[in-house]
C-alpha cells in the first residue's frame, strides 16, 4: 500500500476519551456509580491491545479489543485496530468485516479506507478494491495509479490506459506508469497504439531524448526500420550532443552502407559515460565483426581499443578484443588483452585457460607453468590445468614433475576422450624422457586405443 499509518497513543487518547478539566477532578474520590469502573476497564483493555500489537501478539490484541467492544461498541477506532490485527493474522475475512464497520461509522476516514483497500488486495478482491480506492483518490493522486494497476489486474485495459493518460496530463510522464503502460500494450498486442502514443509525446515535447529513444526502439521492434532511422536522425538534429542515440544510429548507418558515419557513431557510443558496459560490449562486438570483413578500417578499431583501455574497459570488452586478434592469428596481441581481462576478473577460469594455452602455443613454457600452478590453487579439479602444467614441464625438461601433475589430473577427466588421449601422449613423452620405456609404451597404447574408438 502507498501509506502505513501509525496513530500515536496520545492522539488516540484525545479521540477516544472525552476531554475533561483536570482541575475539577478529585483523583482520590471513589466513583459514585459503575461508570468509572467501566471506563477504567475500557482503557485498560484498549491500551493492553495496543501493547500486545506492539510486540506482535496479534491474537491477544484482538481479544482485548473485543472486550472493549463488549463495553462500548460506538468507537470506530476499535474496529480499525481490530481490522489491522486480523490482517496481521491473515484472517482477511474478519478484517474486512471489522474495517467495513469502521468505515460505516466514519465514511471519509482515509486510514480506515486504506486498510480496507489493503485487505481487499490481500484477498485479490479487485472489484471491491476498485470501489474503495476510488474513495481514496481524493486524498492522494498515488491512489489513482493504484487504480490503474487494479484495472490491469482485472483486464480492463481501456480504463487503465484512460487513467494513465489522465495522470500523464496532470503530473507529467513517469517511468513507473510507462512500465505499466507497456505491459498493457504487450498484453493486448496494441503496438500501433503504443507507437501513436510515443509519436504524440514527441510532438508535444520534441526535446525529450528519452521519448525519441523509445520511439526508435518501438519502430525497430515493429520492423519499421526506415521510420526508426529517420527518428534517430531527427533526434540528432534536435539534440546534437545526444550519445545514447548512437546505439541505434551506427546500426542504421551500417545497413545503409554509410561506413564512415557508422564508425563515428560506434566511437561515440564506446566512449560515452552514459552507456552501460553491457551495451558497449555489443557495440564492440559489432565493430570487431565489421572490421574483420572490412580490414581497411582496422586502424579505427586500434584507435578505439586505445581509448577503451584508457577509459573503463570491462573484462568482457577486453575478451572481445582478444578473440578478434586470435581470429586474425595475432596471438601475442590476443594474449595481452586476455591478461588485461584477467586483472579485472581474477577468478574467470575461461580467461585463465586461454592465457595458459596461448603461452604454450607461443612456446612461453615458463609462463605456462607458472600460470597453471597458480590456476590449480584456485581450480584444483580442472584437468586442463594439469595437462597444461604437464606439457610445460615436459618442454622444460622436468619429466618427473610432469608425470606427477599428469597422473593426478587424469583422474579428473569426465567423458572427454580427446583430453584423455592428450594426457596419455604427454605421459608417454615424460616416461620416455626418464627411460621408463615400458610405462611409455603402456600410455602410447592407451592413446592409440582411444584414437581408434573415436
Amino acid at each position: 500500500m502507498k501509506k502505513q499509518s501509525y496513530i500515536l497513543l496520545i492522539i488516540l487518547g484525545i479521540f477516544l476519551f472525552p476531554q475533561v478539566n483536570t482541575a475539577q477532578i478529585d483523583f482520590d474520590k471513589k466513583p459514585d456509580d459503575d461508570l468509572g469502573d467501566v471506563s477504567d476497564a475500557y482503557q485498560e483493555y484498549f491500551f493492553e491491545a495496543l501493547k500486545q500489537k506492539g510486540i506482535e501478539n496479534y491474537q491477544r490484541a484482538v481479544d482485548n479489543l473485543l472486550k472493549c467492544i463488549e463495553i462500548d461498541d460506538s468507537e470506530a477506532i476499535l474496529y480499525f485496530e481490530l481490522g489491522k490485527n486480523y490482517n496481521n493474522l491473515k484472517n482477511f475475512g474478519a478484517a474486512e468485516d471489522a474495517l467495513k464497520t469502521a468505515v460505516n461509522k466514519i465514511p471519509d476516514n482515509e486510514w480506515f479506507l486504506d486498510e480496507l483497500y489493503s485487505t481487499y488486495i490481500h484477498q485479490k478482491e479487485y472489484k471491491k478494491a476498485i470501489k474503495t480506492v476510488r474513495q481514496l483518490v481524493k486524498y492522494h493522486p498515488d491512489y489513482k495509479e493504484d487504480l490503474a494497476n487494479i484495472y490491469m489486474q482485472t483486464g480492463d485495459f481501456k480504463e487503465a490506459l484512460k487513467i494513465l493518460d489522465e495522470l500523464d496530463d496532470e503530473l507529467g510522464i513517469n517511468k513507473d506508469r510507462d512500465i505499466l503502460r507497456n505491459r498493457i500494450y504487450n498484453a493486448t498486442g496494441r503496438k500501433k497504439d503504443q507507437i501513436e502514443n510515443l509519436e504524440d509525446r514527441v510532438d508535444k515535447n520534441p526535446e525529450s531524448e528519452d521519448t525519441y529513444l523509445r520511439l526508435i526502439y518501438r519502430y525497430s521492434e515493429s520492423g519499421e526500420t526506415k521510420k526508426a532511422f529517420e527518428t534517430a536522425k531527427k533526434l540528432l538534429e534536435v539534440n546534437p550532443k545526444s550519445e545514447l542515440v548512437h546505439l541505434a544510429l551506427y546500426k542504421f548507418y551500417l545497413e545503409a552502407g554509410q561506413n564512415e558515419k557508422a564508425i563515428q557513431s560506434m566511437k561515440i557510443a564506446l566512449q560515452s559515460s552514459q552507456i552501460n558496459p553491457e551495451s558497449k560490449i555489443k557495440v564492440l562486438a559489432d565493430f570487431v565483426k565489421f572490421v574483420s570483413i572490412n580490414q581497411q578500417y582496422e586502424q579505427d578499431l586500434v584507435e578505439v581499443t586505445s581509448m577503451l583501455t584508457k577509459i573503463e574497459s570491462s573484462g568482457k570488452t577486453l575478451v572481445e578484443l582478444a578473440q578478434y586478434y586470435l581470429l586474425k592469428g595475432e596471438k601475442q596481441k590476443a594474449l595481452n588483452f586476455y591478461e588485461q581481462a584477467l586483472q579485472k576478473e581474477e577468478e574467470n577460469f575461461g580467461i585463465l585457460r586461454n592465457i595458459i594455452l596461448l603461452h604454450i602455443d607461443l612456446s612461453q613454457f615458463d609462463q605456462a607453468h607458472q600460470k597453471s600452478e597458480e590456476g590449480l590453487e584456485v581450480f584444483p579439479s580442472q584437468p586442463v590445468l594439469y595437462l597444461a602444467n604437464g606439457v610445460a614441464l615436459n618442454y622444460l625438461n622436468r619429466p618427473k614433475d610432469a608425470i606427477n601433475s599428469l597422473e593426478v589430473g587424469v583422474d579428473y577427466i569426465i567423458e572427454d576422450p580427446k583430453m584423455e588421449i592428450d594426457f596419455y601422449k604427454q605421459l608417454a613423452k615424460a616416461y620416455t624422457a626418464t627411460n621408463n620405456f615400458s610405462k611409455a609404451k603402456t600410455f602410447t597404447d592407451k592413446a592409440k586405443k582411444l584414437e581408434g574408438l573415436n
